[in-house]
Order: structure tokens, then C-alpha cells, then sequence
């Protein structure tokens, strides 16, 4: 994983990408195996795509997941692309909050524009504006926290998919 993909502070889902000399079909099998011989790491797989979570007993509000998707260079070599971030839910939840935040500042806007237009009092709708900057504010703090939260659930996700990326030599050669 690329140093930078998860210490930028901006990102909220981290993302990283490196190529492996192997060929996708092979690798996308090592992630079969590794779900019949461990129970540390939940791993799903369709198609190309892998999608590696804790156990439920394990999980918490902030837990990430990691997604992978392998596909096919030509037959001796694969790129892997990896996308760690929250929950679905989660996620959709805070996507949901983040637009219906924008949708409120635009209709205060336009309420303010409206006032402003007419020549009426107009304070009550920037102050409702700038309340909304607060909260977009504060859920990016609070998205910020919990990516903390979840770092080491992350490294651990991160391991795991090296280490069963590594396991290639036994299985293939």
C-alpha cells in the first residue's frame, strides 16, 4: 500500500493499486482457500472482486472493510486495486447526512436570495447557512475520528491480503 493513500488526511476511503506477477485467476483462488482455512477475516468473492470484513463479534460502528478487485493484464501478471471504508450502511448513512446538509444550504441560500431580493430581513436564513457549514464541519470530523478508529482494523485487513497474496508461492509453484 502506497504510504500516502492512507496518511493523507483528506481521504476519507483510502485506495491503493500495484500490479502481481500472476495471473488473476489464481490469485482470486487464493482468497477461496483462504476462506476455507481461516475464520479471523469474513472474505467474500464475486467475480473479480474481493471484499474482506471481520467477524460480526469483532466489528464495531466504525469497523472498515476492504475491497479488492483483481483483474487480468495478460495472462502472467494482474493489477489489484484496494478501496478501504466503512460499512455500506455506514457509509450510506453518512453520504445521506452530507447531501441533505448541501440540499438545506442551497434552500437557505435561495430563501436568503429571495429575502434579499425583496428587501426583507434576510438573517435568520444565512445564519441557518452557516449552521449547516458547522455540520458539514463536524460530520467530517466526526468520518476523521472514526477512520481512526478503524485504523488498526484496517492494517489488519491490509495484512491479511498481503499475507494471503504471499501465500502464491505455496500453492503454485
Amino acid at each position: 500500500m502506497s504510504s500516502s493513500s492512507t496518511l493523507n488526511d483528506v481521504v476519507l476511503r483510502p485506495r491503493f493499486k500495484f500490479e502481481k506477477n500472476q495471473n488473476n485467476e489464481e490469485l482470486l483462488t487464493l482468497f477461496d482457500l483462504a476462506k476455507k482455512e481461516q475464520s479471523d477475516f469474513i472474505v467474500s468473492r464475486i467475480d473479480n472482486h474481493v471484499f474482506l470484513k471481520l467477524p460480526k463479534h469483532k466489528q464495531h460502528f466504525w469497523s472498515p472493510q476492504l475491497h479488492l478487485e483483481i483483474d487480468k493484464i495478460d495472462e502472467n501478471s494482474s493489477s489489484i486495486r484496494g478501496l478501504f471504508g466503512p460499512n455500506p450502511t455506514v457509509w450510506t448513512m453518512f453520504m445521506f447526512f452530507h447531501f441533505l446538509v448541501v440540499c438545506l444550504f442551497l434552500g437557505f441560500g435561495a430563501w436568503a436570495y429571495s429575502n434579499w431580493s425583496l428587501e426583507t430581513s434576510y438573517a435568520i436564513q444565512v445564519s441557518l447557512m452557516i449552521f449547516m457549514v458547522i455540520i458539514w464541519i463536524v460530520l467530517y470530523v466526526v468520518g476523521q475520528m472514526g477512520k481512526k478508529v478503524g485504523m488498526d482494523e484496517m492494517h489488519l485487513l491490509h495484512r491479511f491480503m498481503r499475507d494471503t497474496l504471499r501465500h502464491q508461492n505455496q500453492c503454485f509453484y
